[in-house]
C-alpha cells in the first residue's frame, strides 16, 4: 500500500482552543499514525502518516482547525514514509 508522510506547521491562533486534540481526533478518524505537539512560537507541529488520500484529508482539516482556531498558515513538507504505530498528542 502506497503511503504518505508529512509534516505540518500550523500558525495563527492555534494553541488554547484544542487544536491538539481535535487533530488527534481528526487523525484517528482517518487511520493515521504520528503527533501533534506546540511550539514555544506559539505554533502547532505535527507530523502525519498513512494513506496519500488520508493524509490529503488530514491537511485540509489542518487548514481549517477546530471551531475557535484561527489559522494563518499551514506549511507542508513531505518527508519519507517511516511506519508507526499510532497516532499521539505530545506535550
Amino acid at each position: 500500500m502506497e503511503r504518505r508522510r508529512v509534516s505540518l506547521t500550523i500558525s495563527g491562533h492555534v494553541q488554547g482552543v484544542f487544536f491538539r486534540r481535535e487533530a488527534h481526533r481528526e487523525a484517528v478518524k482517518l487511520g493515521l499514525t504520528g503527533f501533534v505537539q506546540n511550539r514555544d512560537d506559539g505554533s502547532v507541529y505535527g507530523e502525519a502518516e498513512g494513506s496519500p488520500t488520508a493524509v490529503g484529508g488530514f491537511i485540509n482539516w489542518c487548514r481549517r482547525g477546530p471551531e475557535h482556531a484561527r489559522v494563518e498558515e499551514a506549511k507542508v513538507e513531505e518527508l519519507e514514509p517511516e511506519g508507526g504505530e499510532r497516532f499521539e498528542v505530545r506535550w
